[in-house]
């Protein structure tokens, strides 16, 4: 049985950062201390100005307060000065030493996070069925595992902490200026609540600026890539200039919804700058009017105007922060909704290992469709015998290719079921299912990196004999000792450097290693020259070898050579039987041969 177990919406996220916190607790211990030590640094840098303004030019008297720094005082002039000063060097070099570690620890955590995130968001897409890569779209999944876990790495590494010093310096200065003087303190303190609520009012349309432009990258990513990785096709139909324009307007509407979440959060910090001009002339009109009247100091007013310019740096920090905040969370938001999808295809908790089969294969009223409007497959019933060498052919949208989807559990059927040795392979676990099924494609994909490792993609472990055996096999050892480094030879992208036909051969060793119960080949000859066709026939005659060989045929070429030949036509079987007699029945196979060769 399946895990049932309901996900709620943003589980797996709040998961994975509580885990990741978990074991980063030394780090943010560290990142907290770092960060009171930054606050208290803050808070006491003016307070070297003070004891210089008032006890030491002006001679006043300390306070009992102050009464520890007496002995300063009676050294004289010109020691307690010095001393003074280098109060003010020392605390800003502890300032720097802590902020330093702040930064390292906390950066050290948002990697991390970043790190396990992005792991997370590529496992569980490989997860996902086709059908929800369909619809989500590379483009779209590239900007959330890029761009979105940088926003995220971002908001651990550097604004939540940064966002905690500056609340906590925030309160410890208000504390410190309601000590000193309560009615100057809470003259600055009304100009607070107006500024924060507009900067939250102000916050919201930053964060739907920044969904809308989250949105317009995907889609402009989307574009980027549909069109890069078809580059020879626009090309070869001259259309550049068109692919330029439709490019164009992404990117201009990207840049719109960019703007418009620039000018929203340069309007915070506008307001934020007006309000810390008005605050700072209410201090110094309160406060000389308090030192005139000797119920404040000169020093404890530089104190105060101190604080006043200080206490506003956290506040624009918070606006700034916050609009970051609003971007993020838009980023979580999307990274959230990719985690929170179930796959629609799962193993049972008991499922079974398939080792070996023997390979018979029965479709029992097997229907499906890519969508619930149009059905690809109509209860379709076959048997393909253990060992028995079988050609699908039929029209292009038959239901040859779902066929292969199918058997590989890349989608579900959304009624009947498919049996592996009698057993409905829902039972068996897909890895171990689709180990022992070999797989060539329409399209021969390939991978950027040596022979070798193409070949031994579906069986990373195997010998170097192995990978050479299954190049024989498939005919391709001939072509990969003639390349620069032979089997360690590097391909690069989409070996381009390669024929066709040495591609789908390359493909087809690197099904023939795996040593399959069941071999599956869509279309193998389809887009390649008649010698390397030629030559994929001749490598699939020699290595059937008692597999279990299903064959989706277009060209419809030599096939007398198979056992028989499935005849599919708008999702149903029907006609089956040998080439001889399904030319002999003057049927659908027939109409099909004549369509190929007129």
């Amino acid at each position: 049985m399946t895990d049932t177990t309901p996900i709620r919406p943003g589980q797996r996220l709040r998961q994975l950062v509580r885990s990741c916190l978990g074991e980063q607790r030394v780090a943010l211990v560290l990142a907290s201390v770092a960060l009171m030590g930054v606050v208290l640094a803050e808070v006491l840098a003016p307070w070297p100005l003070k004891i210089i303004f008032d006890h030491i030019l002006l001679a006043k008297p300390l306070p009992d307060s102050l009464a520890v720094l007496q002995p300063l005082i009676a050294w004289g002039t010109w020691p307690a000065l010095m001393t003074a000063a280098g109060a003010i060097a020392a605390i800003a070099l502890a300032s720097g030493a802590l902020s330093y570690l702040q930064l390292y620890t906390s950066a050290k955590v948002g990697h991390r996070i970043t790190w396990r995130l992005r792991g997370e968001l590529f496992s569980h897409l490989q997860r996902l069925s086709l059908a929800h890569h369909r619809a989500i779209g590379t483009g779209e999944l590239l900007t959330k595992v890029a761009g979105d876990t940088n926003l995220l790495r971002d908001m651990f590494s550097d604004w939540l902490l940064t966002f905690a010093r500056q609340a906590v310096t925030l309160v410890a200065m208000l504390t410190v200026m309601f000590i000193l003087n309560w009615q100057l303190a809470l003259a600055v303190a009304f100009t607070l609540p107006p500024l924060l609520g507009v900067i939250f009012w102000l916050n919201r349309r930053v964060k739907a600026s920044a969904r809308e432009q989250r949105r317009h990258e995907g889609r402009m990513t989307s574009r980027l890539n549909e069109v890069l990785s078809s580059i020879a096709l626009v090309q070869a139909f001259g259309r550049q200039t068109y692919e330029e324009d439709r490019f164009r307007r992404e990117i201009e509407d990207n840049y719109e919804s960019g703007m418009r979440s620039t000018r929203t959060s340069g309007a915070i910090v506008k307001a934020i700058a007006v309000v810390s001009a008005a605050g700072t002339a209410i201090t110094v009109l309160l406060g000389a009017r308090e030192v005139l009247a000797a119920r404040l100091t000169p020093g404890e007013l530089l104190v105060f105007i101190t604080y006043v310019s200080s206490l506003y740096k956290p506040v624009r920090d918070l606006g700034r922060l916050a609009a970051k905040f609003s971007r993020a969370s838009v980023s979580a938001q999307r990274v959230s909704d990719i985690l929170d999808i179930e796959p629609d295809i799962a193993d049972d908790l008991d499922a079974l290992e398939l080792s070996k089969p023997a390979g018979e294969i029965v479709f029992d009223q097997v229907s499906f469709g890519y969508s619930a409007e149009r059905p690809v497959l109509d209860k379709l019933s076959l048997r393909i015998g253990a060992g028995e060498r079988v050609a699908l052919v039929g029209p292009s949208g038959a239901g040859k290719s779902t066929i292969m989807n199918l058997l590989l559990r890349l989608y579900e059927p959304t009624s009947g079921r498919i049996l592996i040795d009698g057993i409905d392979i829902r039972r068996f676990s897909r890895e171990s299912l689709r180990r022992e099924i070999g797989i060539v494609l329409q399209d021969n994909i390939l991978f950027g990196v040596s022979v070798r490792e193409n070949i031994a993609y579906g069986r990373p472990d195997a010998p170097i004999e192995a990978i050479e055996a299954a190049a024989r096999a498939a005919r391709a050892h001939e072509f990969i000792v003639d390349l620069p480094e032979g089997y360690d030879t590097e391909l690069g992208e989409r070996a381009a450097s390669l024929s066709g036909g040495q591609r789908q051969r390359l493909c087809l060793a690197r099904a023939l290693v795996k040593e399959p119960a069941i071999l599956v080949m869509d279309e193998p000859t389809a887009s390649i020259d008649s010698v390397s066709a030629r030559l994929i026939h001749e490598s699939v005659a020699r290595v059937h070898r008692g597999r279990t060989l299903i064959v989706i045929a277009h060209d419809l070429v030599d096939m007398a050579a198979y056992d028989r030949v499935l005849v599919l036509k708008d999702g149903q079987l029907v006609e089956q039987g040998t080439h001889e007699s399904l030319m002999r029945s003057r049927g659908a196979y027939l109409a099909l041969v004549e369509r190929r060769h007129a």
